[in-house]
């Protein structure tokens, strides 16, 4: 058997196990955080990186199960939710960006729901984002993103002690 994807308890899944995984997550975000019910219109921005071009197929495997209807940003139709494609790597940054500056007012503005705004892939890493856009064969531009020391440091951290990041977030979804 090929494995693809080792968690930090030692488990292993294949490919198909690991686009069945990922995919039950993402469903299980949507309804934990109450994020699209009935007859919602969801419009998401795809900028071409592998973070859009997931979240684009995502909602449209959503979007076939469930009685939502999606459209690419911009878009002249009226929505009642927008997509965006922030990761847990993105939002752990923010949150310590915050917290370092002493800016804990903007803290609520990165909840996964806020108003009109969801985050349906706010509980995945960058890594697991970007295997399920190998796997799905997903086609995406490579972009370089320019970090900052602060980001630097939390990557640097996560390579030593996996998990923090997801620690981060947790702790701030327990927060809020």
């Amino acid at each position: 058997m090929k494995y693809v994807y080792e968690f930090t308890n030692q488990r292993k899944l294949t490919k198909r196990e690991f686009i069945k995984w990922f995919q039950k997550k993402f469903l299980y975000t949507l309804r934990k955080f109450k994020m699209a019910g009935k007859n919602d219109v969801i419009a998401y921005e795809n900028k071409g990186d592998f973070r859009g071009v997931v979240l684009e197929n995502l909602l449209q495997m959503f979007s076939n199960r469930a009685l939502v209807k999606i459209f690419k940003f911009p878009t002249k139709k009226k929505y009642t939710k927008k997509a965006l494609a922030s990761t847990t790597d993105t939002e752990a940054n923010k949150i310590t960006q915050i917290i370092i500056k002493g800016k804990a007012e903007k803290l609520k503005e990165l909840a996964p729901v806020f108003g009109k705004i969801i985050k349906p892939l706010v509980l995945f890493l960058d890594k697991e984002v970007l295997l399920y856009a190998k796997l799905m064969n997903l086609k995406f531009k490579k972009t370089i993103e320019k970090k900052d020391k602060l980001s630097l440091f939390i990557d640097d951290l996560e390579k030593k002690h996996p998990e923090i990041k997801n620690s981060i977030i947790s702790s701030y979804l327990e927060l809020f």
